[in-house]
Formats: C-alpha cells, sequence, structure tokens
C-alpha cells in the first residue's frame, strides 16, 4: 500500500522511478518501506551506510524493501504506547 493513498500498486516491482498510479508519488521511498523505522538510527532497521534525509523521495537505497508499513506501523504504536502506559502506572506517573 501506498504511505500516502493507501492504495496498491498494481505491479510487483518496484523501481526507483515507480510512482503511484494513484496519487503519483515516489513508490521507492523511506516512507513505504519495511525497514522504516522513526526513531531507529537513521530512521532504519537496516545499518544503511549513508542516511537518506528526504524520507518521501525516490532514492537509491539497496535495503529497500516494498511492503505494506500501515497495519504493522500502528501496531506497533499502540505496543508502544501500552507500554509507556504501563511504566507509568508502575512509578506512579498515571
Amino acid at each position: 500500500m501506498c504511505y500516502y493513498c493507501g492504495k496498491s500498486p498494481d505491479t510487483d516491482r518496484i523501481y526507483r522511478d515507480s510512482t503511484c498510479p494513484s496519487c503519483g508519488r515516489d513508490l521507492k521511498c523511506c516512507l513505504n518501506c519495511v525497514f522504516y523505522s522513526k526513531g531507529s538510527y537513521r530512521d532504519c532497521r537496516e545499518s544503511v551506510p549513508e542516511e537518506v534525509r528526504d524520507k518521501e523521495k525516490a532514492n537509491f537505497c539497496e535495503y529497500f524493501r516494498y511492503g505494506d508499513r500501515t497495519a504493522s506501523g500502528s501496531d506497533n504504536l499502540k505496543k508502544a504506547q501500552d507500554a509507556k502506559n504501563d511504566f507509568l502506572k508502575l512509578f506512579g506517573g498515571l
């Protein structure tokens, strides 16, 4: 699914110049990569040698793997929020 519009592209292969047929945004960008993880080192779970500064633009990252981040990303966010709430309850912060 495209990070921007939520539509699935009709192709199995994503190239650097691939764009979403629905919204026209770049598909090979960090925000559409399964390894993108905001807050991780260089916002990536892979050990990328160089930081990609503009996460919304197409790039040449060799680790890029297109995938649906929306469901897993929201699950991870909920888990992180639950863990924070449990921590705060334990130490009287909530």
